[in-house]
């Protein structure tokens, strides 16, 4: 996909920053951290609760876009004589918030961090978040390590979890990352990324699990300007991922093993939404055989071809309508699994930045250890599912309704101007209105045709005229020319 960056400076800022200060007052969004839970926060900071097993000889790194501090995950790769070992260390969330006091009852209401293009709304402290419990290099962090034995396959063999004192070595980024994979350059514990990533991602094909390559829009700011670019995620970035997946996968095995645990679930996708997605394959003449799988066919796709890349856009809707689910008393849920990762599957891989991770790690270390689960874990369990719902739909909110504003923005004074761009998407039940994708600058909004032009030509590309850009109401809209 393209990739020119465009910039929004000089007139264009204003209005912008007063969209997006209007966007946080309509999402009541949490205002700055009130003294009592920053002064709970710095004593956490002082005096976390430390555990005894040190495992700070364990080379550990992280893998996160350069400008990141709130690092949740470090991870170390090894070879065993049969095998491989995965050794992942989680901030341990716990060791600082204690359950019930000031800093637990604002994460609660905070729910997930928020992110905007001036900056983000973090669910915990940045003392905490970017500094004492997050996994810097050369810092003494508590964390929740989990060690899993993979087979000559990939596939697990053993899974232990446990509470250790670690210590990363190198901050690590997805370009640099990629560039030492490439050039064979990597040492051991990284180069072990591609081949693991590459053996997990068998694995995901042969249970019939899906990972949508699909290029994002970003948002960068850069010496005081956003910039909005396309970005098709690096190899490297799907092989991180796996380990993730990996994990999330074995939490929710140990879970259901105990009795008590939290799920991220997502049904299978109805009939009628993948017979639509059938013939969205025939308008965008992509040739999907009635005998090759919807997994298959999503992996044979290149998204760096537009035609690909508007059905890849269409797929993200058999996603919609995963949910958490809580089971307890050894009573298996009716749905345990999620329908994209083909298996039982949790959160708790990112616990800096998401509510439910902290419990899900909680429960998994009462697990391997044998022991009842914690009592505040139980006594917030039954109110999660609702509560990350809610945090869930304000952050998808905030993260669209940003992009639409910086769009705005950019666009505000080039209505009337014609682009390039092709329609990824065609509204079923009213075939005039959809959704083009600009070839440059990198804007994804929506298209309409004038009243008895008929429907749009979806996968088609078109030239197309700039009919509104208002950064005020977060509306952009475009006609085909």
């Amino acid at each position: 996909m393209p990739r020119r960056q465009i910039r929004v400076t000089g007139a264009a800022e204003a209005p912008l920053r007063a969209a997006l200060r209007a966007l946080r007052t309509e999402l009541d969004v949490p205002e700055a951290f009130g003294p009592q839970v920053l002064a709970e926060a710095e004593r956490a900071a002082r005096e976390p609760t430390l555990p005894a097993y040190d495992a700070t000889d364990i080379p550990l790194f992280t893998i996160d876009p350069p400008t990141s501090t709130d690092l949740d995950q470090a991870m170390h790769l090894s070879r065993r004589p049969d095998g491989y070992r995965v050794r992942y260390a989680i901030a341990d969330v716990a060791a600082f918030v204690v359950p019930g006091g000031l800093l637990d009852a604002e994460a609660h209401r905070r729910v997930t961090t928020l992110y905007f293009p001036d900056g983000k709304i973090p669910l915990h402290p940045p003392v905490l978040s970017e500094g004492a419990a997050s996994l810097l290099p050369d810092q003494t962090s508590p964390a929740v390590l989990w060690t899993i034995d993979l087979d000559a396959d990939g596939r697990p063999t053993a899974t232990d979890v446990r509470r250790a004192l670690v210590r990363s070595r190198a901050k690590l980024d997805y370009e640099s990352v990629q560039k030492q994979l490439d050039a064979g350059t990597a040492e051991e514990p990284l180069a072990l990324l591609k081949d693991i990533g590459l053996l997990r991602e068998q694995q995901e094909v042969a249970r019939g699990g899906i990972s949508l390559n699909v290029p994002e829009q970003e948002i960068t700011e850069r010496d005081g300007a956003y910039e909005l670019t396309y970005r098709a995620p690096l190899p490297a970035d799907g092989w991180n991922a796996q380990i993730s997946l990996l994990t999330g996968m074995a939490a929710a095995e140990l879970m259901l093993a105990y009795g008590t645990g939290v799920l991220r679930t997502l049904p299978a996708a109805p009939d009628g939404a993948v017979g639509r997605l059938r013939r969205t394959a025939r308008a965008l003449r992509i040739d999907w055989p009635h005998h090759v799988s919807y997994a298959e066919l999503i992996r044979s796709l290149d998204p760096h071809l537009p035609h690909h890349a508007a059905f890849l856009q269409e797929c993200t809707t058999l996603l919609r309508g995963a949910g958490y689910t809580v089971f307890r008393g050894g009573v298996t849920p009716d749905l345990t699994t999620h329908a994209a990762v083909a298996a039982p599957y949790t959160h708790c891989t990112a616990p800096l930045r998401r509510l439910v991770d902290r419990y899900a790690s909680e429960l998994c270390l009462a697990a391997a250890a044998g022991e009842g689960p914690p009592e505040w874990v139980l006594a917030a369990l039954d109110d999660l599912p609702k509560r990350m719902a809610e945090g869930t739909r304000r952050a998808g909110t905030a993260e669209r309704e940003c992009v639409d504003i910086v769009e705005a923005a950019l666009l505000k004074d080039r209505v009337g101007e014609l682009f390039d761009g092709t329609v990824v998407d065609v509204q079923e039940r009213e075939p005039t209105v959809g959704t083009v994708q600009l070839e440059s600058p990198a804007v994804v909004a929506r298209i309409k045709s004038e009243e008895g032009a008929g429907g749009l030509p979806l996968g088609e590309r078109l030239r197309v005229r700039l009919t509104q850009a208002d950064p005020g109401s977060a509306k952009v809209l475009f006609a085909p020319a």
